[in-house]
């Protein structure tokens, strides 16, 4: 019986998604569009703090892994969240940390 965490030739894929969320900056800008939904650049720069080019970088980088959707209207893109896991997975990573430091 094959017990392996995930098939081999899924390996780099899973890598490279959790290379992706491993940045602090990528997850504040999800748990953002999480908290209220679609949002611009702008938006996000406010909501984060975080300079507007940093901002798009990572929209960038997390849209081209495919956890983004993003939507031009005039002169404003537009981001949501597009990977329907991701609050689950970042809730079960959350919670198990928590439930580490009471221990």
């Amino acid at each position: 019986m094959d017990r392996s965490l995930l098939p081999s030739d899924e390996v780099e894929a899973v890598a490279r998604r959790f290379d992706v969320l491993g940045v602090p900056a990528r997850l504040r800008l999800l748990s953002a569009l999480h908290a209220k939904g679609e949002q611009t650049v702008g938006a996000l720069v406010e909501a984060t703090g975080f300079r507007q080019s940093n901002v798009s970088k990572h929209l960038g980088r997390l849209t081209e892994e495919g956890l983004l959707a993003r939507r031009r209207e005039g002169v404003h893109v537009y981001y949501t969240l597009d990977d329907p896991t991701l609050g689950a997975l970042c809730m079960l990573v959350s919670r198990r940390l928590r439930d580490e430091a009471e221990r």
